[in-house]
């Protein structure tokens, strides 16, 4: 930067700001602080009381996750941004999830991956931003570091954090995805945002496993979206009768949200649905094999689980599908998978279907 910019500067940036993320896609931007003192007091009892799970990199990274400024020096200030994600012409989410025969995978990985979308176009942001302004300090994010991502948009006045841990918006509900442009610029800050739940506690009751424990209380260890994508290995099995038919993700504290009458589609062509999985054959799923498994999820945020995980998942639906000689045929083709997580889950899921020789 040639020199530090005036107070004057810095307010002409904050306004250029909004303009440049609207034309960039975002739906929203705010400005926040880094004083998370708070937040920070209770991830580590969170931590404490071991309900991260297996997620044991929330530990390892220290106070760097509650503290911007030790994860990158010179940190002064957190651009915040969401964007719609959830596919717009995707399948009514109770429809299919009404339908054993079904997979129901999360809205917002039905399309391109978010985090490819979102990061791409920070970068853009920033360097808009400099070409206008000067060179700045600069570092993006979208779940892809120890960031607080829900408190500093929070800070930002970009929604409040709900009674089911997500991030809530007056205006557009929480079918939003978040990312973050940490900066040493000391931009002026956005108001935090109120919370607005009120009296309402329709999430707690319409968690399928009972993960959000108490109101703003998430145990991670029962939470769906937490064991079949983040957890490896076995899935406990009394848990997995309440999966459903979920095989990446779990949207159910968000649907029965009030504020979701709010929820907007994604505009950009990149979260459409991809390959018809909005509301696929459980059965045609656990046929693929690791090639078509690849090819279809590529880009995706599917292409993660990798493809044991995949077909744990997929086992655990079939488990719990109505009862056929279809299903029970599709699973008995793998009954000898060399995977013995597959194994086991397969196992289980024949003798769901009555099928296990």
């Amino acid at each position: 930067m040639a020199g530090p910019l005036t107070a004057s500067d810095l307010a002409s940036l904050r306004t250029r700001l909004d303009a440049l993320a609207r034309e960039l896609g975002f739906d929203q931007v705010g400005v926040a602080g880094v004083d998370l003192a708070a937040d920070e007091a209770r991830l580590e009892r969170w931590l404490a009381e071991g309900r991260h799970g297996g997620m044991d990199y929330m530990a390892r990274h220290g106070r760097r996750r509650s503290r911007p400024a030790t994860l990158v020096p010179g940190t002064l200030r957190v651009i915040s941004v969401r964007m719609a994600a959830w596919a717009p012409d995707a399948a009514p989410a109770d429809g299919v999830l009404a339908d054993g025969s079904k997979g129901y995978v999360a809205r917002y990985a039905l399309g391109r991956d978010y985090h490819k979308v979102l990061r791409s176009r920070l970068a853009v942001l920033a360097k808009r931003l400099e070409t206008e302004f000067g060179a700045f300090g600069h570092r993006a994010f979208v779940d892809s570091a120890p960031v607080m991502e829900k408190p500093l948009a929070r800070d930002a006045g970009l929604g409040w954090i709900g009674k089911h841990t997500n991030l809530i918006n007056e205006r557009a509900g929480s079918s939003f995805m978040l990312g973050e442009l940490f900066t040493d610029l000391p931009l002026p800050v956005d108001a935090p945002a109120k919370d607005r739940c009120g009296s309402c506690s329709a999430c707690l009751p319409a968690c399928p496993t009972g993960a959000i424990t108490a109101p703003y209380q998430l145990d991670a260890r029962r939470c769906i979206s937490y064991l079949t994508i983040e957890h490896h290995g076995s899935i406990p099995e009394a848990l997995r009768p309440a999966i459903g038919n979920r095989i990446f993700g779990c949207d159910d504290c968000q649907l029965v949200c009030p504020w979701n009458k709010f929820a907007q589609a994604a505009a950009l062509p990149d979260f459409r649905v991809r390959h018809r999985l909005d509301e696929p054959d459980l059965v045609e799923l656990f046929g693929w094999n690791e090639s078509e498994y690849l090819e279809k999820t590529r880009g995706s945020a599917l292409a993660r689980l990798g493809f044991g995980r995949w077909l744990r998942n997929l086992a655990v639906a079939l488990g719990n599908a109505p009862r056929s000689p279809r299903a029970a045929a599709a699973l008995q083709a793998r009954a000898d998978d060399a995977d013995p997580v597959v194994r086991e889950h397969v196992g289980w899921a024949l003798e769901r279907q009555g099928g296990n020789s």
